[in-house]
């Protein structure tokens, strides 16, 4: 896990190595262990690598990483699960290693399947890599979008990064992109999907393409698409409840591979819950073992003492039932204002909340040395978040909607615009241009995937949560949380062989009468703590911001939004905003509706000081 940026020139100026430099101080954050560059002989292409080691922590993973030959160089951010048995397979071919790290076999691959290797991987991953008898430039992103890759081109140059401050160092001009942003503050979640970010300089590689720079343009092609490899499920409840078990626990034991200390983030709901205990369970296995981290046993947990949301008593069960040393942390008291500019400057995008609770978490893994972590991101999305099931009229409503919405532009149009006047009407939307008209929705690759005329309303939603909304905003909030302390963060949920195959599996496999998620609970039934595994309560890792806004969150959100700000006054009616804040300041009217709602105005709004 590292960080990785790169400058590739058709024309005019060679590569400078002091624009390398400030890229590679831009991500210093996410590589805290070495620091490398390399520029081509012809000086057309130069590379940098802050590296995160955890495999092979020796010098022979140090990057950029050159061929044996010396043809072929990459940088490389993320894990490759799966790369020892990769590496068996590459070594009956023929090939040779002089180290145990992934970054080597991912070069042995690409010399061996070119772009072929990407779907023979299990993992998460953002590379590039460059071939000096082609002068080519290769970029890929994982399936799912786990790790980023930002990217910006003109003059025939490109550069890309791992991170968009990093990036932004080396453009020479920066706009902002008002129709990103003002969709961004209608719904935040309908931007990461994309290919656009809110600086018209910076593009983002969707998830699941790859890209190659050959002769001063970059060409964007998509590998992997999920519907393409959905599978035949077993037909019977335990059948498909077996199934689900086995493909988990090879996912949690390919990810429990680490030369450096493991643990996990336990919230106390579900989905860390079954991770953590099945955690114990890969680890009680004989003859399976290879390179699984020895020092694993590292629960943190999130404390919210005296909040409504505080799930500390059920982390604490989990933890004792999965035999692992809980690390209790109070995050209660989170409203110093120095601290919310480095949550801000670290998240570096715009969201519905301060996530403190995820920044403050991944900090103190870092200040006990425990640099991976294992986590239940993407579950909900997978197989539906709690209490969908029984919401009866509400989820139905949910569920007709997204299927209206996909019908056609104008379909979703016309909704976006009804949304549009209930927000207003609510006082929670304050953009100027968009008085009857929503921000139109940006183009979104997964939207346009033709899905199984069998799947139903639920599956279809799931679906469009996974790979265009939700999920999407949720990985790039959980990478630069975690990266900005030099913290990796693994995803057993999103093992691509457990995506495809409960996304096969029907609606009535994921909502049953025990609620959502029906498939994970019967597959995890007397492996977990029972009161956890029946649970409908949801909270996860979210700060409680209406508490704090209506405290001293909320004075320092109207103070920022005092102050005048050409772009952001162009775009929002600061005005009726503050009127709207400092009302709700003052009759301590915060709840989680407006706090979600005019939020992301405050997070833009700082933004653009900076």
């Amino acid at each position: 896990m590292c960080g990785i940026a790169g400058i590739a020139v058709h024309q005019g100026p060679p590569v400078r190595r002091e624009d390398l430099t400030v890229l590679a101080r831009g991500l210093a954050h996410r590589g805290p262990d070495g620091e490398g560059f390399w520029v081509s002989a012809d000086e057309r292409v130069g590379l940098v690598h802050r590296r995160l080691a955890i495999l092979d922590t020796s010098e022979a993973g140090h990057q950029p990483m050159l061929s044996a030959d010396r043809t072929t160089t990459i940088v490389y951010n993320g894990e490759i699960f799966n790369f020892l048995e990769l590496r068996d397979e590459l070594v009956k071919r023929g090939h040779t290693f002089r180290g145990d790290s992934d970054t080597e076999v991912v070069l042995a691959a690409w010399r061996e399947w070119r772009e072929d290797m990407l779907p023979r991987f299990n993992g998460m991953w953002a590379l590039a890599i460059h071939d000096s008898t082609t002068g080519e430039l290769f970029l890929a992103r994982d399936r799912f979008g786990i790790k980023p890759l930002l990217y910006t081109t003109g003059d025939r140059r490109m550069a890309f990064a791992s991170e968009q401050r990093a990036l932004l160092q080396v453009v020479t001009e920066r706009h902002l992109d008002a129709p990103v942003v003002e969709r961004l503050l209608f719904d935040p979640f309908a931007v990461e999907g994309s290919s656009r970010t809110i600086h018209k300089e910076v593009h983002r590689l969707p998830a699941g393409h790859s890209a190659l720079w050959r002769n001063g343009r970059l060409s964007v092609r998509r590998w992997w698409r999920t519907t393409d490899h959905l599978v035949e499920p077993p037909r019977t409840a335990r059948a498909q409840a077996d199934r689900f078990h086995e493909l988990f626990t090879d996912s949690i034991r390919l990810r429990m591979r680490s030369d450096v200390t493991i643990g996990t983030c336990l919230s106390g709901g579900f989905d860390s819950s079954a991770i953590v205990c099945e955690m114990k369970e890969v680890a009680r296995q004989e003859g399976q073992r290879r390179r699984e981290a020895g020092d694993w046993r590292h629960a943190f947990i999130a404390s919210f003492p005296g909040r409504a949301h505080d799930e500390t008593p059920q982390a604490l069960e989990a933890a004792r039932h999965a035999g692992v040393t809980p690390h209790v942390i109070d995050l209660s008291q989170t409203e110093d204002p120095s601290m919310i500019d480095c949550i801000l400057r670290d998240l570096d995008d715009i969201y519905i909340s301060l996530p403190a609770a995820p920044w403050q978490i991944y900090r103190r893994l870092r200040e006990r040395g425990t640099l991976v972590s294992l986590d239940g991101h993407g579950a909900d999305e997978l197989m539906g978040g709690y209490r969908q099931g029984g919401e009866g009229v509400g989820f139905a409503v949910r569920n007709a909607l997204a299927r209206a919405a996909g019908a056609s532009k104008a379909a979703s149009h016309r909704l976006d615009d009804a949304k549009l006047a209930w927000l207003s009407a609510r006082g929670l939307s304050f953009l100027r241009r968009s008085s009857i008209r929503a921000p139109r929705a940006l183009e979104i690759p997964a939207e346009l995937d033709a899905l199984p005329a069998e799947w139903g309303m639920f599956n279809r939603r799931l679906y469009r949560m996974f790979h265009s909304t939700v999920l999407p905003t949720i990985l790039r909030n959980f990478d630069r949380l975690s990266m900005a302390h030099g913290v990796e963060v693994r995803m057993p949920f999103m093992d691509w062989r457990l995506v495809c195959y409960v996304m096969s599996l029907p609606d009535a496999a994921k909502i049953d009468p025990i609620g959502s998620k029906a498939i994970a609970r019967h597959a995890m039934q007397g492996r977990m703590p029972e009161s956890i595994r029946v649970s409908q309560r949801k909270v996860g890792f979210n700060s409680p911001m209406p508490e704090w806004l209506n405290g001293s969150l909320g004075q320092w959100m109207s103070a920022l939004l005092a102050k005048p700000h050409p772009q952001f006054d162009d775009m929002v009616d600061r005005g009726a905003l503050l009127r709207r804040v400092n009302s709700l300041n003052g009759n301590r009217a915060w709840n989680w509706e407006r706090a979600s709602r005019l939020w992301p105005y405050a997070n833009l709004r700082w933004l653009l000081d900076q």
